[in-house]
């Protein structure tokens, strides 16, 4: 089912969001045929349970905020930072609001929801996002292949609040939830261990990708089927289909 043109691109609802950016990185195709055709890729259901964590970590990191002091997760590790208040966070935190910034090159208006923010000693921003999972061992680094979403999703979120006149530290962070799976019960709760993830971000990729993307949005027909993606396939039956 097509979505509403005013959600796609040249729709005055239309803006190109982190996950977007991340789509086209992964697969050209599959981006113009969502954001140009307005057929989005088919989805499973939402996680509730990680919207349970995002929310609760949001309600928490807030309690300190307004005291002004470091939470304990950031006292565990040493670093040296604390929740920052700012004019625009919940506007920045918002799902279909977010951190906006128009690329004038190119007239995309970018935007991306960040997660939390926080300031360290020398009056740098730092990206937060939250993360949540279960498996039999704690996530502790991001050293797997998909992982790359989400260190991009981080540098996106950089990018955009430094083009919002925000100093921003390189080093952000992941808080990454595990749901424990080693308990003889579920007792009605579930167990959560908690890892501060550090990563180095490098946001010097996002500009010339805008370009890549505006580029691509002006085709007048699809890019070619990428072989590495499963969509395609998916994508070719059903718009044969139409012919």
């Amino acid at each position: 089912m097509r979505r509403n043109a005013l959600w796609n691109y040249g729709g005055k609802n239309w803006k190109l969001s982190r996950s977007k950016i991340d789509l086209f990185l992964e697969c050209p195709r599959c981006f113009y045929i969502d954001n140009k055709l307005g057929i989005k890729r088919v989805s499973g259901p939402p996680f509730s349970i990680n919207v349970a964590v995002d929310y609760l970590l949001k309600q928490e990191f807030d309690t300190y905020r307004v005291r002004g002091q470091q939470h304990p997760l950031q006292q565990a590790y040493g670093i040296d930072a604390r929740p920052i208040e700012h004019l625009n966070l919940n506007e920045w935190r918002r799902n279909f609001g977010g951190v906006k910034y128009l690329h004038n090159p190119t007239g995309l208006m970018v935007s991306g929801a960040i997660d939390d923010l926080w300031i360290n000693g020398n009056g740098e921003y730092i990206v937060v996002d939250y993360k949540a999972t279960a498996k039999f061992e704690a996530v502790k680094t991001l050293d797997k292949g998909w992982h790359i979403g989400y260190k991009r999703q981080m540098e996106v979120y950089q990018w955009l609040l430094r083009k919002n006149g925000l100093r921003v530290a390189s080093v952000g962070y992941f808080v990454y939830c595990t749901g424990k799976m080693d308990k003889s019960a579920f007792d009605k709760h579930i167990d959560f261990d908690v890892h501060l993830i550090a990563y180095t971000g490098n946001d010097s990729w996002v500009e010339s990708v805008l370009y890549k993307i505006k580029k691509c949005l002006e085709l007048e027909v699809a890019p070619a089927v990428c072989s590495q993606c499963e969509w395609c396939a998916y994508w070719n039956e059903r718009m044969e289909a139409q012919v």
